[in-house]
């Protein structure tokens, strides 16, 4: 009994042994040709699951996802792409245990590695949805669904402050160089923007306030500096429009 015992044992190291070398001894160009390979089966999956024909694209999926699984690991972004796709078709063939093993190992990867307010964990968040809707888990599916919202609208609120930054970025460049029209166009795109997003009582609404109103007062319009000032001055610190001064030349 020892004996086979040994004889297993040496089978599994040798098996593992395997493996490995195959892992390390890969030059990266074979990598690189085997991983091609992987991408077309995923992309001939692709064809035959928009095509309806859900068990074949299950066949092209699960090849790209051996060779993915081998050569990238079971915790790569590629893999779990390759997860996702598999997990899809499975849905679609009414395989959902399956469906939702695959599904939920390619969020968790996502997870890890984008978190949780990422676009891609976001659609692993709305793929689960669907899944348990189709399974007739409808309390789960709200639960995902809304998770997938929060993301998308997160995402958007980052995308808009950050163009909104952009656009006073901008602003403060047209104002060096005195084009001030433009510049005063795009210190009002940024302040479109932050009203939406902060509200107008926001300290960073508040900012594009003062903006708006230095400008107008560098401007020579005193009216619409005022206008501007008087929204601005809810903000702890007191907008002083100070005069320019220009040094005399001696």
């Amino acid at each position: 009994m020892r004996y086979i015992t040994t004889i297993i044992f040496l089978i599994f190291i040798t098996g593992c042994s395997n493996r490995t070398f195959y892992n390390n001894s890969i030059s990266p160009i074979e990598k690189r040709a085997v991983l091609k390979e992987a991408d077309s089966f995923n992309n001939q999956g692709v064809k035959a699951y928009r095509k309806g024909h859900y068990k074949l694209a299950i066949t092209y999926y699960r090849k790209a996802v051996a060779i993915k699984e081998r050569l990238l690991g079971e915790k790569d972004l590629s893999t779990a792409t390759s997860y996702n796709n598999l997990g899809l078709a499975y849905k679609r063939d009414k395989k959902f245990t399956k469906a939702l093993a695959y599904i939920s190992a390619s969020l968790k990867i996502r997870e890890q590695i984008l978190g949780k307010t990422d676009s891609s964990t976001a659609e692993s968040y709305n793929n689960l949805g669907t899944l348990y809707a189709t399974m007739g888990e409808t309390n789960k599916a709200l639960k995902y669904t809304k998770k997938t919202i929060d993301i998308k609208n997160k995402i958007i609120r980052k995308e808009h402050i950050d163009t909104a930054v952009s656009y006073n970025n901008l602003a403060v460049l047209h104002e060096e160089l005195g084009e001030y029209k433009k510049a005063l166009d795009n210190y009002f795109k940024a302040l479109k923007i932050n009203e939406e997003v902060f509200g107008k009582e926001h300290i960073v609404t508040q900012n594009s306030y003062k903006n708006i109103a230095l400008l107008y007062y560098t401007m020579g319009e005193y009216k619409n500096a005022q206008i501007y000032a008087k929204l601005a001055q809810k903000t702890e610190e007191e907008i002083k429009l100070e005069p320019i001064l220009v040094e005399e030349k001696r």
